[in-house]
């Protein structure tokens, strides 16, 4: 098979670059063969499940464009020499499109790229967490409970019923268990005649479990029953961060052990397992992919004496920084305290403690890849809830925003939607913007609105539509939100000028919002880390009053939101 050329003209029978007219869809710089591998008609896939129904072997080839339309939603591609017509949307264009950097996108979660690295202080007291009730009863929960498990490696379950076997009940939610010749189920605990250094008290330093597996079960979970021997406190440490720690300090030295295979060993009278593989394995690329991380399971390594000291002195490296303190997170596991974290990613430790002490966790391992395909069958539902959020959103400015402003020349819905237009010509971030857009959906349907503030009674809009927007949109769209009426007060205490630029309608409800702030509560609202961005968010609210102004409609800002809202 000849090499496929890539779209440079999308015109009859062209192949050779050539500038595309204004009037023609620009495919430019795209691999052709790519291209029609991806056509996505019912001729090329099952519509019942997405597969594919040809082989790569059946595209013809040479291949070459026929002709390249603009559809309203994207492209429409007719290929030769065979006649097939493809489609492809805009929307999937722009996220797929090859080029610069596509190979950085974290598509592959698995790999350092998709990961949030961290150190122990940059999760000093944030700890992903969740309580049983909330991740069990809320998707939303569940959904970043299991977005923590794939970015940061770990997640905490609180309150999780202490009965025994109930940690099979918490892997079930999200996969299925991986059976080892533990059994479905395993007991840390005090044994009498343990077959593994993790069934006594001794102390355990980092490290990840199984590396004798292969493949080695990519998930673990601890669920603590009882603690309260002395000692037995958990740690866990970033293997990732560690490795790129190494990649940085001793280039060479994370060299030797991604490219040195380890033999790996556990044997007891019933049980043989072998694995060999390297302490770093990387992709094809050279990203950090898994670390195997087990000094009371590695066997003997047999190779030339130089590169046994090459290994040596890399692993030893290595080590060290695993055991750097500033690496270590440290906590204590209480009961129904379920830990849940990638064994692939994080080495997790245990001070010593006292046999004759109560401690009893129970553990099962799961596989990575079911926990993130129900992550993205909890987006998918998410996603489809967000897109009826905003249906609901557009209701609220075609329907409810066609009403008089508080006694502003502009409706409620003219008002936002110039707020917005003004603060997307400012440049300001996609969040300001739709802060700027939503600032006062605290005004809809609620049991207090605009009509009571102009009453004299206080609406408080800004909480209450930050409140209502805060499960779909993070803090750097509610935030500005809920301190756009606070930063009128507090314009009109720090700049003397400020309030002779008010409407008059906007210095009625000052005063019915309590007016210009005192010195404490402008320290106060100056402390807030969203200061800024809640004067910014005032400062276009004060622009959108103008019944000559023009402003883009709704639609015009959706694919903004959109983008912004919250899948976990």
């Amino acid at each position: 098979m000849s090499a496929s050329p890539s779209v440079t003209n999308p015109s009859a029978g062209k192949t050779s670059a050539e500038e595309p007219s204004a009037a023609e869809p620009s495919v430019e710089g795209i691999p052709l063969m790519w291209l029609r591998d991806n056509c996505a008609c019912a001729r090329c896939r099952d519509p019942r499940n997405g597969q594919k129904l040809f082989q790569i072997t059946e595209l013809p080839t040479p291949l070459a464009l026929g002709a390249v339309r603009r559809t309203p939603d994207g492209v429409e591609v007719d290929w030769a020499p065979d006649g097939h017509r493809s489609e492809y949307s805009t929307r999937w264009l722009t996220a797929n499109r090859p080029g610069p950097g596509a190979d950085a996108a974290p598509g592959d979660r698995r790999g350092e790229t998709g990961k949030t690295l961290w150190t122990a202080a940059d999760l000093d007291g944030r700890l992903p967490e969740a309580a049983w009730a909330d991740y069990v009863g809320d998707p939303v929960v569940k959904a970043r409970v299991l977005d923590s498990v794939l970015g940061l490696g770990f997640a905490l379950l609180r309150d999780v019923p202490c009965r025994a076997g109930q940690v099979l009940d918490v892997a079930e939610t999200f996969g299925y268990v991986r059976e080892t010749n533990y059994g479905r189920l395993f007991d840390v605990r005090v044994e009498p005649d343990p077959n593994n250094l993790a069934f006594t008290g001794a102390r355990i330093t980092p490290h990840t479990d199984n590396p004798y597996r292969d493949p080695v079960p990519t998930l673990q979970l601890l669920h603590c029953l009882t603690n309260s021997a002395s000692g037995g406190d958990s740690g866990l440490v970033d293997g990732f961060q560690a490795a790129a720690l190494l990649r940085a300090e001793d280039s060479e030295a994370f060299a030797v052990l991604t490219r040195t295979p380890v033999p790996f060993r556990f044997a007891d009278a019933r049980t043989v397992l072998e694995a060999e593989r390297p302490l770093i394995d990387v992709d094809g690329r050279g990203r950090i992919r898994e670390v195997r991380f087990n000094n009371r399971s590695m066997a003997t390594l047999r190779l030339p004496a130089d590169e046994l000291e090459a290994f040596y002195r890399a692993y030893r490296t290595f080590a060290e920084i695993t055991l750097r303190p500033e690496l270590q997170l440290d906590f204590r596991l209480s009961p129904g305290d379920c830990l849940v974290f990638d064994n692939v990613r994080l080495l997790h430790a245990r001070t010593a403690f006292e046999e004759t002490g109560a401690r009893h966790l129970q553990g099962a391992y799961a596989d990575i890849d079911a926990l993130a395909g129900t992550l993205a069958v909890l987006r998918r539902q998410r996603h489809a809830a967000g897109e009826e959020f905003l249906d609901e959103l557009a209701g609220l400015f075609e329907g409810e925003g066609a009403g008089a402003y508080l006694g502003e020349p502009v409706t409620m819905a003219q008002h936002m939607l110039q707020a917005a237009a003004r603060a997307q010509e400012a440049g300001a971030a996609d969040a300001l913007v739709a802060a700027a857009l939503l600032h006062d959906v605290g005004h809809f349907h609620g049991p207090v609105t605009g009509e009571d503030l102009m009453a004299g009674t206080d609406n408080r809009h800004s909480h209450t539509g930050a409140d209502r927007l805060a499960d779909w949109f993070g803090p750097e769209v509610t935030e500005p939100i809920r301190l756009h009426v606070a930063a009128k007060r507090y314009l009109c205490a720090v700049e003397p000028e400020y309030l002779g630029l008010l409407t008059e309608a906007s210095v009625y409800t000052l005063q019915v919002q309590g007016g210009p702030m005192s010195p404490p509560e402008v320290a106060e609202y100056e402390a807030n880390p969203y200061a800024a961005d809640g004067v910014a968010v005032r400062r276009w609210d004060d622009q959108g009053k103008d019944p000559e102004a023009s402003a883009p409609d709704f639609a015009h800002f959706r694919p903004l939101l959109a983008a912004l809202l919250r899948t976990a």
